[in-house]
C-alpha cells in the first residue's frame, strides 16, 4: 500500500474529463509556469494519505460515474512526480472499472508505461511550441517533457491538449499556425479527441500575494475570452485543413 502527497479533492469537476469527476491534486511541480494558478501545489509536502484511503474516498462518488462517463481525474501540482503512488492508484481504480484520466504537462521522473498502462485519457497542457518560449514561461527544458510524449503516443492514448492563450504571446495567428504544426508533428492525430483553448487568467494572483511570490505576469490583464474564441475557430479551420 503506496501513500503519497495530495493537496485536495473536488468531488463534482465538470471540465477535467468526460463527465462527472472528481479530481485528485497531487503535490509537486518541476515547472514554475508564469501563468500557474495553483502555486501552493509546487513543493510536494509529506505524504498523507495511502491508496486504500484515498480508493474509498473515491468509491462514494462512483453513483455520479454513471455509465461510464464519469471517473477520476489525477491533477496537480504534477502527478508524474509520484509515480509508484499513481501506479498503485490507477490499478486499483482499473478494478472497480472508474475511467482515469491523467492531467499532465509531462514532465515527470519515468516509469511512464506503467503509470499509462491504467490510464484512459491523457489531458496534456501545451505551454508553448519552441523551446526558447517554453524556457521562458516554465522555467525548464522543453526536451523534458517529449519522453513522456512519445511514450504515451506510441501506446495510443487518447488526449486532450489544451493550450493556454496568454497575451502578447499566443493571440496572433503565428503562434497558432505553429501550434498547427507542432501538433501534427508530435502527435497522431487519431489520438486527440479534443483540442481547447483556455483565456489566461489572474484568479491565482491573490494566492501569490498571501505567499509571498512575486507574481511573474505583473498587470497583465486577463486574455478576452471572446478574441480567444475568435483565435480557437481560425485555429481550428487551419486544423481541419
Amino acid at each position: 500500500m503506496m501513500k503519497g502527497s495530495i493537496d485536495s479533492v473536488e468531488s463534482f469537476g465538470l471540465v477535467d474529463g468526460p463527465g462527472i469527476r472528481t479530481v485528485i491534486f497531487l503535490t509537486g511541480c518541476k515547472l514554475r509556469c508564469k501563468y500557474c494558478h495553483n502555486p501552493e501545489t509546487w513543493i510536494k509536502r509529506k505524504d498523507n494519505i495511502d491508496t486504500e484511503t484515498l480508493l474509498k474516498k473515491i468509491r462514494r462518488f462512483k453513483p455520479y460515474f454513471r455509465n461510464g462517463k464519469g471517473g477520476v481525474t489525477f491533477s496537480g501540482g504534477e502527478p508524474l512526480l509520484q509515480p509508484d503512488f499513481l501506479i498503485e492508484m490507477c490499478d486499483l481504480l482499473k478494478r472497480e472499472n472508474i475511467h482515469v484520466a491523467l492531467d499532465t504537462a509531462g514532465v515527470g521522473i519515468g516509469k511512464y508505461e506503467e503509470i499509462l498502462k491504467n490510464v484512459d485519457l491523457v489531458i496534456l497542457d501545451i505551454k508553448h511550441v519552441n523551446s526558447d518560449g517554453y524556457k521562458d514561461l516554465t522555467g525548464a527544458n522543453m526536451n523534458d517533457a517529449f519522453e513522456f510524449l512519445r511514450v504515451a503516443d506510441k501506446m495510443n492514448k487518447k488526449f486532450w491538449l489544451r493550450q493556454v492563450i496568454v497575451p502578447g504571446i499566443m493571440d496572433n495567428d503565428q503562434y497558432i499556425t505553429r501550434l498547427n504544426s507542432f501538433i501534427k508533428k508530435n502527435f497522431t492525430v487519431s489520438n486527440i479527441e479534443k483540442i481547447e483553448f483556455l483565456p489566461f487568467h489572474t484568479l491565482g494572483k491573490e494566492k501569490y500575494e498571501k505567499m509571498g511570490i512575486p507574481y511573474p505576469l505583473g498587470d497583465l490583464e486577463d486574455m478576452d475570452e471572446k478574441k480567444c474564441e475568435e483565435l480557437y475557430k481560425k485555429f481550428m479551420n487551419i486544423y481541419n485543413e
